[in-house]
């Protein structure tokens, strides 16, 4: 008689990790990959400077995360809901995982590294945009390379391109913004464009969000999740030109000129 094996379910949550521990009496709370040495990733990651190699996340176990969902579930409209549960996973990473870590480094399948600040302050939620997804395609950087300054002016800027009943466009937004690295390959920034100030700086000092690291793959029921975006670190942005008036089509020319004619900078205040 053929022995029968018992299925494991999928996970129907976001807070379920898709790790599992090599010893079967180990808590599914408690289990954690075993971290790899320190060359590891530097044989991986030649191109990351110093300072990025020490980026990891402090969400390396399941209990974490779900002290973490526990802290957030006063505030459910800064978190995921449940209708996002078919489609999110998140799952612990490794002790010592790179922020800037691909599939060289772990080839479970797709995923990306998303910071909890994202959605704890700024109100974002999964699934990304087709505005979020084909910015951060122009830019050529991953959810974790845009510093959470600049996700504040494109969540701001979203909220009050739709409060005119239009659908936010990416070419009208880099009309307004210019992007800029630090010179070092580390995270991408976006300043407002001389002249041309649409928003204020969410905040001046932008601390205490780099350990705080989701990592996020999809469920298998929507790998649409994942699509349409640059999951990695790219080792180089696209920080192209600014758009000029003429390379923008008669009516984004128009929504600029109007937006243009606010006389002070809004607030990025989500």
């Amino acid at each position: 008689m053929t022995k029968r094996t018992k299925r494991v379910p999928e996970p129907t949550s976001p807070w379920d990790s898709a790790s599992t521990s090599s010893s079967s009496s180990a808590s599914p709370l408690s289990s954690v990959p075993p971290p790899p040495p320190a060359s590891f990733y530097e044989s991986l990651y030649r191109w990351a400077p110093t300072d990025l190699l020490g980026e990891t996340s402090t969400f390396t176990t399941l209990k974490s995360i779900a002290t973490y969902r526990k802290r957030q579930s006063c505030h459910p409209s800064r978190v995921f809901g449940k209708d996002h549960d078919k489609f999110v996973r998140m799952v612990a990473c490794c002790v010592g995982e790179l922020v800037c870590a691909d599939e060289a480094s772990d080839p479970e399948g797709p995923f990306c590294f998303v910071y909890s600040t994202l959605f704890r302050r700024l109100g974002f939620r999964l699934l990304f945009t087709s505005f979020e997804r084909t910015l951060l395609t122009e830019l050529n950087v991953s959810p974790s390379q845009l510093h959470p300054n600049s996700w504040a002016f494109v969540r701001a800027f979203a909220i009050f391109y739709c409060s005119l009943g239009l659908t936010p466009s990416v070419e009208v937004f880099l009309y307004f913004f210019e992007a800029k690295d630090s010179g070092k390959k580390l995270w991408v920034s976006l300043n407002g464009v001389a002249g041309r100030v649409l928003l204020t700086l969410f905040q001046q000092s932008y601390k205490g969000f780099k350990k705080n690291i989701f990592k996020v793959r999809y469920n298998r029921r929507d790998p649409s999740l994942l699509d349409g975006f640059s999951l990695y670190w790219n080792e180089r942005s696209n920080l192209r030109r600014v758009r000029c008036p003429e390379d923008l089509s008669t009516l984004k020319r128009g929504v600029c000129e109007l937006l243009s004619e606010f006389t002070a900078p809004l607030s990025t205040l989500c």
